[in-house]
């Protein structure tokens, strides 16, 4: 497997890594712990199959995300957030934080209209 060249930008980088919503979404749900396939499918609405499966790789691949694969019948698979994906909780939290300010901002102008 070809390595990808990484942006010198830091910011470039971070959007590159979770830049997209299903991947900042996978990531914030994977903040309160383990969760399994069907646990983040149910809790991100919108995201198909395919493009969960997608995401997941991708985070995997990129070391944000652990996947841990247990023998059993039917097989068990939990994803984790990684060291590197745990650093990103401040990341989380500042878009949550500016996401209430925005909200509550619009909000404002919309009902004085």
């Amino acid at each position: 497997m070809k390595k990808k060249e990484l942006p010198l930008c830091p910011v470039a980088l971070t959007v590159e890594m979770i830049g997209n919503k299903w991947k900042l979404l996978i990531v914030r749900d994977l903040m309160a712990g383990t969760r399994r396939f069907g646990q983040l499918r149910k809790s991100i609405s919108g995201i198909s199959q395919k493009v969960l499966t997608q995401n997941l790789r991708a985070l995997e691949e990129d070391g944000l995300i652990t996947r841990k694969v247990y023998a059993e019948v039917p097989p068990r698979v939990e994803y984790s957030l990684s060291a590197s994906g745990k650093a990103l909780k401040p990341v989380i939290a500042a878009l949550a934080k500016w996401g209430e300010h925005y909200r509550s901002a619009v909000e404002k102008i919309r009902n004085k209209k």
